[in-house]
């Protein structure tokens, strides 16, 4: 699992572009994104750029990325895996071993030394008993965690004294690592949260000002536009470089892109998702230059499997108790998928940043299928929807069977590249008869988790959507945990869960019980490979392209090393100003 031959961790150069470049613009809120008169100059003040903008500070409750980013900033986990897959302590003392004793050798426990002397940012002490409550409030089902995923594996979380944890599993678990790891394992501190653990916790006010015990402390947080951090005075680590970081949300890939690479007016930018000939043009600017990696992030296309435009007599679309009219039809999925032209979106809108995939699961290696394949073949795809009954009886040039139309909305975030995918797949739908309703969500919006927006993508209320995604640790079991039964998200759950399709199969659910319980990883990674298989082969979903995790980075601006299996602002408290 630490084999760095496991992970492709590219660091580019990324000479991709775009089409246009606009200047920076005015979101719609009002904000408007940096311009020449507002620089970077000041080596006091990090500036972040997020054509995102985070609307949540809780990474418990965070769905999105750019929410995840923000929150990391101010909290911190045990530890997190580096860019080789090396565990590296956070508030950890030391990494837990069989060698040192951390880890029991039945796989069924595993015991955390925490530093001592570390303070939340409001001077209280941290201790055992604050992993202990992020544990209970993750798993609390009045909180409806969006990361209850991470530690359902656990059976108690036990504080031994102030600065030692043991975790007891329910079964042997060959993933005793991924709990309070990375940035779903962020913890938060029990005399803040314990009011909210419960159905009220929307209303707590840290979800917006989080106490936290990172390098920075948040003064100031405009959900949609802005975040403004200063130094954690009570940080138990080096004193970070920057006195303030400002996290400025609004405008697009392309404005940030150009703000970060060629204006010089910030001084990270947030994933330049953008056409591949742009980014080459910006970075001739020289104030800066594109830093990612190929990860585990796989754009993708769901189904959705229930009927959106149904509603329970509770008034919840998208339920179980109503199956879409078509995408049950294993033919009908099967006919869309050979109707999208991965080579062309790769090569036309990612370049060097994407390759075109149909699988989940791409890093680390050992878990990548070699029995998975895709195909572009618009006349076979005609011939499968004929095959299931959907022809175009009334001269539209709309299939349609027993009265219903196939028309679809297809729904994704707004980007640039994401507009221009969705054009491509529409043109190859149309010609087989599917009519499309493209829609565009904010991004804020679209990932923000909110249970009371019907536009998220938790909610589904479409037929189609896009977006990406992949397993933030190198053991992808709660990243394949979404696909089971019990991981639908619905209104009981307040959509919180991952499972957006309602995809629903025992025998899925049996390989991943099987891998979650399998101490012998090669065996593991065989069933891994088998969950991959059994979506693929069913057509669940559709796997595009694997993307670059790419992010703009000036000149200005130097000991940005990112890690595939942790937010992107994981060691924020090592960026400086060149010497």
């Amino acid at each position: 699992m630490n084999n760095s031959k496991l992970r492709l961790v590219i660091s580019l150069l990324i000479a991709v572009g775009f089409s246009a470049c606009a200047p920076p613009s005015t979101n719609d809120s009002g904000n408007s994104t940096p311009s020449s008169s507002s620089t970077a100059s000041g080596d006091d003040t990090l500036k972040l750029l997020y054509w995102q903008a985070p609307t949540i500070l809780n990474p418990h409750l965070a769905t999105g990325f750019k929410d995840l980013d923000a929150a990391r900033i101010a909290y911190e986990p045990l530890a997190s895996y580096d860019k080789n897959d090396q565990l590296v302590p956070f508030l950890a003392a030391e990494i837990p071993s069989i060698e040192n004793g951390g880890v029991a050798p039945d796989g069924k426990s595993v015991i955390w030394k925490l530093k001592q002397n570390v303070q939340w940012s409001d001077g209280k002490p941290f201790t055992a008993e604050d992993v202990v409550f992020t544990y209970e409030f993750a798993m609390n089902p009045q909180v409806a965690a969006a990361s209850q995923e991470y530690f359902s594996t656990i059976e108690t979380v036990e504080a031994v004294d102030p600065h030692t944890v043991k975790i007891t599993f329910k079964t042997p678990t060959p993933g005793w690592s991924i709990p309070f790891t990375g940035q779903n394992g962020l913890i938060l501190p029990r005399h803040i949260f314990e009011p909210y653990n419960g159905a009220n916790v929307r209303e707590a006010p840290a979800n917006q000002k989080p106490i936290g015990t990172g390098p920075y402390q948040v003064t100031e947080f405009k959900p949609g536009d802005i975040v403004i951090y200063e130094k954690n005075p009570t940080y138990w680590d080096q004193t970070p470089y920057f006195q303030r970081v400002e996290l400025k949300g609004g405008g697009d890939a392309a404005s940030a892109a150009r703000a970060v690479l060629q204006t010089g007016d910030a001084d990270y930018g947030y994933n330049l998702q953008v056409e591949a000939n742009i980014l080459q043009q910006l970075e001739a600017g020289g104030q800066g230059k594109v830093v990612g990696n190929f990860g585990s992030e796989v754009e993708r296309i769901l189904f959705n499997l229930t009927d959106p435009n149904r509603e329970t007599t509770e008034g919840e679309r998208s339920s179980i108790e109503f199956p879409h009219p078509f995408f049950t039809d294993q033919k009908v999925r099967q006919a869309i998928d050979l109707a999208i032209d991965r080579e062309t979106i790769a090569n036309q809108l990612y370049g060097k940043a994407g390759r075109p995939i149909a699988q989940l699961l791409v890093a680390p290696q050992v878990y990548k299928s070699d029995q998975i394949s895709f195909g572009f073949d618009l006349e076979k795809a005609a011939k499968l929807l004929d095959e299931a009954g959907w022809k175009d009886t009334n001269g539209n040039n709309i299939r349609d069977k027993n009265g219903v139309e196939m028309t679809v909305v297809f729904q994704t975030s707004v980007n640039p590249v994401r507009q221009k995918t969705q054009e491509i797949i529409k043109q190859s739908l149309t010609q087989i008869g599917v009519q499309v309703e493209l829609k565009s969500i904010d991004a804020s919006v679209f990932f923000s988790g909110d249970p009371a927006n019907p536009e998220t993508l938790n909610r589904f209320y479409a037929d189609l959507q896009e977006f990406a995604t992949g397993n933030d640790n190198p053991d992808p079991g709660p990243y394949m945990k979404w696909w089971i039964c019990d991981e639908i998200a619905q209104k009981s759950n307040n959509w919180q869960k991952n499972n957006y399709a309602r995809y629903c199969n025992p025998d899925y659910d049996k390989l991943w019980q099987q891998a979650n319980q399998e101490m012998n990883l090669e065996k593991r990674a065989e069933l891994f490979r088998r969950m991959d298989e059994l979506l693929r082969s069913e057509v669940i979903l559709i796997p595009i392209i694997h993307r670059a995790k790419a992010n703009g980075v000036s000149n200005r601006l130097v000991n940005v090393d990112p890690s595939p299996w942790d937010a992107n602002t994981w060691d924020i408290k090592n960026w400086k100003r060149p010497d």
